[in-house]
């Protein structure tokens, strides 16, 4: 059984994880507005997959027949002062997710929840690679490297 903390904990990620979609279009679109194409793409993917997260853990939540209401998502920004502000954004962002998961594995693990204990893992090392992903996008902006000309190089990070 699902402790009613892990619960709204997990309810509450749904809201992050939608956030997170938000924040990665508002990104999108701003790459989008500045004609690059590729960067654009990579974020409304990385938005996409936000999405994915966010119905990963609703199938949980139904699958486990836990009630709950979708949380409201804030408006995101859409326009960002540089590459790298965009980018900063990101990692942030990851990185206060990986907290949130982190804690989440902490309350299933204090409450006995073996099962969402397990589902959370998924997550925990999703997170590894998204921190990674952040991390070397700022590794290529701060190469120098014309944001232009990095495009092609952005398959490789994702």
């Amino acid at each position: 059984m699902i402790s009613d903390q892990v619960r709204a904990l997990l309810v509450a990620q749904v809201g992050h994880e939608l956030g997170a979609h938000q924040m990665y279009m508002g990104i999108a679109l701003s790459f989008e507005r500045q004609s690059l194409n590729g960067w654009a793409k990579f974020f409304r993917e990385q938005a996409i997959e936000e999405g994915g997260h966010a119905t990963r853990i609703t199938s949980f939540l139904i699958d486990n027949e836990v009630p709950f209401d979708l949380p409201a998502v804030r408006a995101a920004p859409t326009t960002y002062d540089s590459a790298r502000e965009a980018v900063q954004a990101a990692l942030a962002s990851e990185v206060r997710v990986t907290a949130q998961f982190d804690a989440l594995a902490a309350a299933a693990t204090k409450a006995g929840d073996h099962r969402s204990l397990q589902f959370l893992q998924w997550f925990i090392d999703e997170q590894v690679e998204e921190e990674r992903t952040m991390r070397g996008l700022l590794d290529l902006i701060a190469s120098g490297i014309n944001v232009f000309q990095a495009e092609p190089l952005l398959e490789k990070l994702g």
